[in-house]
């Protein structure tokens, strides 16, 4: 309450948000079509005592009305002299302008509950807008959503799914083609941010000095706590690019806006490379995982992950390699050292559209439109699914039960070995009992990969390639990009990769003898035809 009282902040949150506007508080108040509200609100700061939290509210400008917020137990007045209709309000102005960008504005006696609180935004004593939360997490805001209200990490913005077109696309694949990636960054003349999980391909950091010495502008983004933790050889890779001079940043800590900062691509000049795939050697180097791959040549593609990269690498919980290094020490590590054959050559298209999907925020909702766009034919291949009633595997079984060829290709890697045979046993009993066009396989690389690591889709003629796994915290935790491209050259491309990974070691199922039985068939007809055309003349 606005009392001071204090309680430990609970990792769920349970929202209830209800608003009410009444007539004129819009163009009359002087902003024409600005609503009065409560946008968000900051309980639980990573601070001593909480300082810092506010609340955003916005009130239409230059309205002369007494407005005031309040919870039900005590009442704060909004100074008239705001500086904008969008400001924070809070009773310690210097710590929340280090948590917002919002104007600040100073009232007396603001304190929110961590437990909760119903706040009230009132013009002239009558209510506008109501704002209820309980249990709020550490270091989150709450935010209006289409949907209502979400928890969200200090300093994260949403972004909407953002589409272009034309583009030249290369796409790859590895463990087959990782000659790809690394031969991009080798390419740069101005400029490389990369992104990723992890790092630790010593091929990648000498790409990158390399591209450092010629006077390219080099800087990397990596997770500061990946899960298993980082490895010493990790840390020497970090510690050598640092040493030539590349701008290395880790995120994490306790101010993290994402749990894990999980994608998988790098910006060159105006190329932007997404990947399934690790900057490892089990990764790009080729050396263990089944990954897919693609290489957009494209100015506003490049230009729209360039300006992602910026924002995630320029917040707080950012922290330059060296400093986040200092009294660490670090687990040693092998790498991985598999040799599997190239079967798959890269190809380059082109793609009527890309779109440029992330998470938090937009990227599941737009994977699953995909999918139910989809009216022929759907392959999804991930390392492993989450929830059986998670939105995108219910996207696929739709599109199964309007009669949509599906086919899921799960790994079989020990450590998700278990899961994914009860998913898929799951999955082709749903299929069985419901006569849909569903199957679903576990992975057998059968000598050409280690382990299904790719999460890809191809719906149709859209393929879907980046870092998001079908979890949910993959969807609303982590930091993921994911690209959606529009090509029939290029689907066919994946989805040719596709059957061969769904084949695997199982020999030539019936559906191929059925093919191949047909073309045998077609031979041995046209053979007789043709000795009977020599023999008879005719």
């Amino acid at each position: 309450m606005f009392r001071g009282n204090r309680y430990a902040a609970a990792v769920v949150a349970t929202v209830l948000l209800s608003v009410a506007m009444p007539a004129g508080v819009t163009a009359a108040d002087g902003d024409a079509g600005a609503e009065a509200t409560i946008v968000a609100a900051v309980p639980n700061p990573t601070t001593d005592g909480d300082a810092g939290e506010y609340v955003v509210v916005r009130v239409p400008a230059g309205s002369t009305a007494n407005w005031t917020l309040g919870d039900g137990e005590r009442v704060v007045s909004l100074p008239a002299d705001r500086p904008a209709s969008h400001i924070a309000v809070t009773d310690d102005p210097n710590a929340t302008r280090r948590l917002t960008d919002a104007p600040v504005v100073s009232v007396s006696h603001l304190s929110l509950s961590n437990a909760g609180e119903r706040l009230r935004l009132r013009r002239d004593g009558a209510v506008v807008a109501r704002l209820d939360y309980e249990d709020a997490p550490e270091s989150e805001r709450i935010v209006r959503t289409d949907g209502g209200t979400a928890w969200r990490p200090v300093g994260y913005r949403p972004r909407d799914v953002h589409r272009y077109g034309p583009a030249t696309v290369t796409g790859f694949v590895l463990p087959d083609a990782p000659s790809v990636p690394v031969e991009t960054l080798r390419g740069a003349r101005r400029r490389i941010f990369l992104a990723g999980y992890t790092f630790t391909s010593e091929r990648v950091a000498d790409a990158l000095i390399a591209a450092e010495r010629r006077g390219v502008a080099v800087r990397v983004l990596v997770d500061a706590d990946p899960v298993g933790g980082r490895t010493a050889r990790g840390a020497r890779a970090l510690d050598r690019l640092a040493a030539a001079g590349v701008d290395v940043r880790v995120l994490g800590g306790p101010r993290a806006r994402f749990d894990y900062h999980h994608p998988k691509y790098a910006v060159v000049d105006d190329r932007a490379v997404v990947l399934t795939e690790n900057w490892k050697p089990a990764g790009v180097g080729g050396k263990s995982s089944r990954g897919w791959g693609v290489v957009v040549d494209a100015r506003p593609v490049a230009a729209d992950l360039a300006a992602l990269f910026r924002v995630d690498a320029g917040g707080g919980d950012a922290m330059p390699w060296r400093r986040y290094r200092r009294g660490r020490t670090f687990d040693s590590g092998a790498p991985a050292e598999g040799s599997y054959p190239s079967r798959f050559e890269p190809t380059t298209e082109t793609a009527a559209e890309v779109r440029v999907l992330t998470a938090p925020g937009n990227a599941e909702s737009a994977l699953a439109g995909v999918v139910d766009g989809a009216d022929e034919r759907v392959d999804v291949i991930q390392p492993s699914i989450g929830r059986r009633d998670g939105p995108l595997l219910r996207a696929t079984i739709r599109a199964a039960e309007r009669g949509v060829e599906v086919r899921v290709l799960v790994s079989g890697a020990w450590y998700v070995a278990e899961e994914n045979a009860a998913l898929v046993e799951w999955l082709n009993g749903v299929a069985t009992r419901r006569d849909l066009p569903l199957t679903a396989r576990v992975a057998e690389p059968a000598g050409r990969y280690e382990k299904i690591h790719a999460k890809g889709v191809v719906a149709d003629g859209v393929v879907v390639v980046g870092s998001l796994n079908w979890n949910d915290n993959a969807v609303s935790e982590n930091r993921e990009v994911v690209l959606a491209i529009r090509s029939e050259a290029l689907a066919t491309y994946f989805r040719e990769v596709f059957a061969a990974d769904w084949q695997g070691g199982r020999g030539v199922d019936r559906a191929t003898w059925v093919v191949v039985g047909g073309a045998l068939a077609a031979l041995v007809l046209a053979l007789v035809v043709a000795r009977k055309t020599v023999r008879f003349g005719g």
